[in-house]
């Protein structure tokens, strides 16, 4: 048996076969494999819960909608839409979210972290879609097609945006005169005339 001290992120082993014992944790065997994909699972019971995402399960329903649900977390967290409770409050600006993930993509507005890099342009994003949508633009994909035209876009707000000019939808209408708009940004640049009126 080894006596020699050994270090290893700030923690101290005098032995080392401790520090063996220790790096368990970190590198706890994964003996259970999924047959269908090969992932591996330290615990039983989380294959069987990963092996629904192939088979469909979805065991745990929602008793106010109906709605079923893979897992019993993602039923609880579903239940707070009827209820209406909002567990995670951002210690910066008091805002309350449902589910913790939404909790952690709000409060990189506070902290300012994009940890989500292109590999392209080396450009970063606070949320993962965000940098799914930008990497369209590197790839030249427009999955967005109008049902109408055939016209594509990168981003599905571009589509929405585009299908008001077949229907002729206008949701933005201004306070001041009730002129319609079918962009917010037709109606921002509006009331800016109404601004200049008034001064």
């Amino acid at each position: 048996m080894s006596f020699r001290s050994v270090q290893i992120a700030e923690s101290f082993f005098l032995h080392e076969a401790d520090l063996v014992e220790h790096q368990k944790i970190h590198k706890a065997e994964k003996m259970h494999p999924c047959p269908q994909c090969g992932k591996r699972f330290e615990k039983k019971g989380a294959l069987s819960i990963h092996q629904r995402t192939h088979t469909g399960e979805k065991p745990f329903s929602c008793p106010k909608c109906g709605k079923s649900f893979s897992q019993r977390a993602h039923l609880s967290s579903h239940l707070r839409h009827h209820t209406g409770e909002k567990p995670f409050s951002c210690p910066d600006c008091g805002k309350s979210f449902v589910r913790k993930p939404d909790l952690e993509r709000h409060h990189r507005i506070h902290t300012g972290e994009k940890p989500f890099s292109c590999s392209h342009c080396g450009k970063r994003f606070s949320r993962k879609s965000y940098l799914s949508d930008h990497q369209r633009y590197h790839t030249g994909e427009k999955p967005y097609s109008c049902p109408a035209c055939g016209k594509s876009y990168v981003y599905k707000t571009d589509l929405t945006v585009h299908k008001r000019s077949h229907t002729g939808e206008k949701p933005y209408s201004c306070p001041e005169c009730r002129k319609c708009f079918s962009k917010s940004f037709d109606l921002t640049r509006h009331l800016r005339s109404h601004a200049a009126q008034k001064e």
